[in-house]
């Protein structure tokens, strides 16, 4: 580790954040983990995991980490590529190597988890949602709605795609809208998507969508994940944005699937799904300002197309402590380390988004203009 602790406060307690604080309190650092949320957060749908995000998880060393994941997950077997009639119009079969990671179809909430299984929740401060922050030569400082504020000598913000904390780091972060509602759910499914299957239904009049099987539960019963992507505008008043995420999926846009996978989708409970309007942003030309740096979606948000959302953030983190780890005694603590973190990773974001983009405009997404103001509209959205 560095020759010296530092004093670090991480802003946003999803993977990448809750990753980047358990490497950073392993390597003896003073860390202050920050959320909104008033406790932590264990929710979620569910994620293929490509094999470089546990790539990134068995870099990190933490004892068990990786094989609570392995254990909590599925590899993916095979992607099959349907059209809306339920027709096949692919199918590719997945080998893997010996001694390779597998890419893992796996809950959120279970890589949350295996991730607050292994990190001392003593670090984590909720109720603490980011109002502003403030940057003097020798420290930088965080304040809080709840009255409460920190100091230290380096702020992280892994606080996602609607990032409070990019203000200081990039004022002309934008986010643009992909053109989808989306919603995203998980259902006991006997028979519909089993034994590692990753099913895709091209898009087509104005939907697409995906399934992919989870593996058993704790009650031994067959889980799938499914995302259903609805084209539509975006509307302008914030009050009809929202409420439209409270809506299920429009039944006549659920017809345009083959009945097997509409009934899947139909037959899951409410409590089960969530929905959200879908963003990426466009590239940023720096992760860091300062004193503070961006990981995750608040640096590098991107659409679900290539599933590099999560790895790109677990990736981030481990760099980040890696670098901060090196941190000499002498000098401006951690600013050099927030140097070389953005030198590796914008060019390796920066190809992720190319490619995410290059692929949802293959398959007929269609990207809208950047929002003006994302912060403002949208925050309370995430």
């Amino acid at each position: 580790m560095s020759q010296v602790p530092l004093r670090i406060g991480i802003v946003g307690a999803g993977t990448a954040g809750l990753y980047l604080a358990l490497l950073l309190q392993r390597a003896g650092h003073s860390v202050r983990l920050f959320d909104r949320a008033a406790s932590p957060r264990t929710q979620g749908c569910g994620i293929l995991l490509v094999s470089a995000g546990l790539e990134a998880i068995a870099q990190g060393a933490v004892p068990g980490l990786l094989d609570q994941l392995l254990r909590a997950g599925q590899p993916v077997r095979r992607f099959v590529i349907r059209n809306l009639k339920g027709g096949e119009i692919s199918r590719s079969e997945v080998d893997i190597s010996d001694g390779e990671l597998p890419s893992q179809l796996i809950q959120r909430s279970a890589i949350l988890s295996a991730l607050w299984n292994c990190f001392d929740a003593s670090d984590f401060r909720g109720n603490s949602e980011l109002i502003g922050l403030r940057q003097q030569e020798n420290e930088v400082s965080a304040f809080f709605a709840n009255g409460d504020y920190w100091n230290g000598d380096i702020l992280i913000g892994a606080d996602g795609i609607f990032s409070r904390v990019a203000r200081s780091v990039a004022p002309e972060r934008r986010l643009c809208y992909l053109g989808d509602r989306v919603w995203r759910g998980v259902v006991a499914d006997p028979d519909f998507c089993l034994d590692g299957d990753f099913f895709v239904y091209a898009r087509g009049r104005g939907i697409y969508a995906n399934f992919f099987d989870l593996g058993p539960n704790k009650k031994a019963e067959n889980i799938t994940h499914w995302g259903f992507f609805h084209e539509q505008p975006l509307p302008e008043q914030r009050s009809e944005q929202l409420r439209l995420l409270t809506e299920p999926v429009p039944t006549e846009a659920l017809a345009r699937l083959p009945a097997d996978a509409a009934a899947v989708i139909s037959g899951t409970p409410a409590a089960s799904t969530v929905c959200n309007w879908n963003f990426d942003i466009e590239p940023l030309a720096r992760l860091s300002q300062g004193r503070v740096a961006l990981i995750g979606d608040a640096a590098h948000a991107m659409s679900s197309s290539q599933a590099r959302g999560m790895t790109a953030g677990l990736e981030d983190a481990l760099v980040l402590a890696t670098e901060l780890n090196r941190c000499p005694a002498e000098g401006a603590e951690g600013l050099a380390a927030l140097a070389a973190y953005g030198e590796q990773r914008l060019p390796v974001v920066h190809r992720y988004q190319a490619r995410s983009r290059d692929v949802s405009v293959r398959i007929g997404r269609r990207r809208r203009s950047p929002l003006r103001d994302p912060q403002a509209d949208f925050s309370s959205v995430a």
